[in-house]
């Protein structure tokens, strides 16, 4: 998120995550084991999620002093396959955003689509620095805590950095905490930041974890600007199996034709 133009470059600063103590034993087979498990679980559910159709909404808001919305961008929108089984982004519901102190950038919504819904998959083991932190319950489930980092920033593609949840018997990423890091284009000096979050999941199907809800509330901090007091929600609704699972690409956005006969 940035400020308008005319404002700097985002102040630096790296999230921290409180430690936490285990709750439970050590694990009964080797953390790389648990690591390898859970990548090749991320990478069946990223080609199952893959082939469901979904419906996101998007929001964000800046508060005042009093805790007060005082702007707000909104986007519902259906994820959906077309007759031709194309993935589609379909934008159902976006009234005019009322934000004058931020303006959504391209790595917003990229860190919408790709960071939000983390998934660490086998491909992507080998970018990231991978450290246990312990064996713990949430509330009805146990699981092995990791904490992940970047091991290097590449030019264009964000990253998530921050803390996951994996439940220690499905193998699968269940919760995490952390905020998007990695390349921000350069505009004229704009001044961006971009928030702490957390992204629950929930069990569909019986067998994969799917993101369901994901939220930020808090200041984020310019270089050359008062903080900005934001809250942000992602929820993703109404997950339906497509058909048979076959990798079919990212979505492509699209938004409906008016139709001339409604006024």
């Amino acid at each position: 998120m940035g400020q308008p133009p005319a404002f700097a470059k985002a102040q630096g600063g790296e999230m921290t995550v409180a430690p936490q103590k285990s709750a439970l034993g050590p694990p009964s087979i080797p953390v790389e084991e648990i690591i390898q498990k859970f990548a090749a679980q991320e990478a069946a559910f990223k080609i199952e999620r893959d082939n469901f159709t979904y419906t996101q909404t998007f929001v964000l808001q800046t508060l005042d002093d009093s805790n007060r919305v005082d702007g707000e961008y909104r986007q519902t929108s259906d994820i959906i396959f077309d007759p031709k089984g194309k993935r589609t982004e379909v934008i159902t519901y976006a009234p005019a955003p009322t934000l004058t102190r931020l303006e959504l950038t391209q790595e917003d919504f990229n860190d919408l689509e790709n960071v939000y819904p983390f998934v660490l998959t086998s491909d992507q083991l080998p970018k990231y620095d991978i450290k246990y932190v312990g064996h713990e319950q949430v509330d009805e489930l146990t699981c092995y805590v990791f904490d992940v980092a970047p091991k290097s920033m590449e030019k264009n593609l964000r990253y998530f950095q921050g803390r996951i949840w994996v439940e220690d018997k499905d193998f699968q990423i269940v919760k995490t905490f952390g905020k998007p890091v990695g390349y921000t284009k350069k505009r004229n000096g704009q001044d961006q930041a971009f928030p702490d979050f957390e992204t629950f999941r929930e069990n569909i199907e019986g067998k994969y974890w799917f993101p369901t809800y994901t939220r930020a509330n808090e200041m984020l901090h310019f270089k050359y600007s008062d903080a900005v007091h934001i809250r942000l929600t992602v929820k993703y609704e109404n997950y339906k199996r497509f058909g048979v699972t076959v990798r079919i690409g990212a979505p492509v956005k699209t938004v409906p034709t008016p139709d001339p006969e409604k006024k």
